[in-house]
């Protein structure tokens, strides 16, 4: 768990660090602060995709996992959620913005999953303190154009990346797997450019309700494997 207390206080940090540099950044910049970080992010989930050798398994899960996920509401319960935190504390502005935006991408990426598998298996910490750098950097500027809301995901990532390293033994399979790792970080780098467009106000998915995707390519990936070998 050390790698995951690591994340969620580099995440606080950065976010407390970008609050108070929010009086400090003229209104008129913020704007393009964030679309600089949009386009980052645009990159970044290029990045991912482009190792990925089974589009069509991988098209397969965004399409099963986004009707999954709508079915389960899962992006109607992260906004309910942040809505409740934001009365609950008192927050304005963008603040569930902030919330929704900051979990997915803190949240989705082979360096959460890889990471959390390294340091429930080998107690190594090495992918998270790189992770929780980038989540640190990336808070700051968030949370200076966003608001507070950031302060939450903080909480998020302790949740989600705590339950991960706890399941790590169940997991260790997959992560053996470069194909099942492959397809499901290339799910991950198209949510991720789903997330920018909404960060470059060009067009707002509901991307939380395509994380089942992220547990789907790999099973797309063992029925084709299996589909193969019977034909052969």
């Amino acid at each position: 768990m050390r790698g995951t207390l690591l994340n969620t206080a580099t995440v606080a940090g950065g976010a407390l660090v970008g609050l108070a540099m929010r009086n400090v950044i003229p209104a008129s910049w913020q704007p393009v602060a964030m679309s600089g970080i949009g386009l980052v992010v645009v990159a970044l989930g290029v990045r991912m995709f482009l190792p990925s050798r089974n589009v069509l398994a991988v098209t397969m899960a965004m399409a099963v996992g986004g009707i999954l996920g709508t079915i389960l509401g899962l992006q109607h319960l992260l906004v309910v959620f942040a809505d409740w935190a934001r009365t609950a504390l008192g927050g304005a502005g963008r603040f569930s913005e902030a919330v929704v935006t900051t979990s997915v991408l803190f949240c989705v990426g082979p360096m959460t999953l890889l990471g959390c598998l390294e340091d429930g298996l080998e107690g190594k910490i090495d992918l998270l303190k790189i992770k929780s750098t980038l989540d640190g950097v990336g808070a700051v500027f968030f949370a200076a154009t966003l608001g507070p809301g950031v302060l939450v995901t903080a909480g998020i990532v302790l949740v989600v990346q705590g339950a991960l390293t706890l399941s790590a033994k169940s997991l260790r399979g997959f992560a053996n797997d470069e194909a099942f790792v492959a397809e499901a970080t290339a799910v991950g780098g198209i949510m991720m450019i789903a997330t920018a467009l909404g960060i470059l106000e060009l067009k707002s998915l509901p991307v939380a309700d395509y994380l089942p995707a992220l547990a789907i390519a790999p099973i797309v990936v063992a029925v084709g494997r299996r589909w193969e070998a019977r034909k052969a």
